[in-house]
């Protein structure tokens, strides 16, 4: 198993309990993104840098991932593509998308931005809490501990 980061929109704290999780089980964390990032010089941790673009990150992941894999993104459609491919997708906010609820969410998000297309403003996600930050924390625990 590796692990897969969307850093361009991935909160700093998210990346920071992946890379202390890296050192503590020698798991590999890959993150990609548009722009350069600062991460710790530790022989588990890389980062890949793509060009500007749309979807250019999470092409990238999609192509490079493995059934298996674990990817932390916000991004549903890129979690959709994630499944798809036999690999495990997981929201900072800690939600583990599944077969069984991507489609709903996938739904979801269209119908969202079929209101914002027509002027609805649906405003955006609420801030990450500390409870979003302990059930990603929680979630990436049990999937670590069930694919060492």
């Amino acid at each position: 198993m590796k692990i897969w980061v969307d850093a361009d929109a991935c909160p700093v704290v998210i990346k920071e309990i992946l890379f202390r999780a890296s050192e503590r089980t020698g798991i590999h964390v890959t993150l990609v993104a548009n722009h350069s990032l600062q991460i710790p010089q530790l022989k588990t941790i890389s980062f890949l840098q793509v060009s500007s673009g749309f979807d250019v990150a999470d092409n990238e992941i999609v192509k490079r991932i493995e059934a298996g894999d674990l990817v932390i993104t916000s991004d549903i459609p890129l979690a959709a593509e994630v499944i798809e491919k036999g690999a495990h997708a997981l929201s900072p906010r800690g939600e583990l998308h599944t077969v069984d609820n991507i489609r709903s969410r996938l739904n979801m998000r269209d119908f969202m931005d079929t209101l914002r297309a027509t002027g609805v403003n649906t405003g955006g996600p609420p801030a990450l809490s500390k409870s979003d930050r302990q059930a990603f924390a929680n979630q990436l625990d049990k999937l670590l501990a069930r694919n060492m």
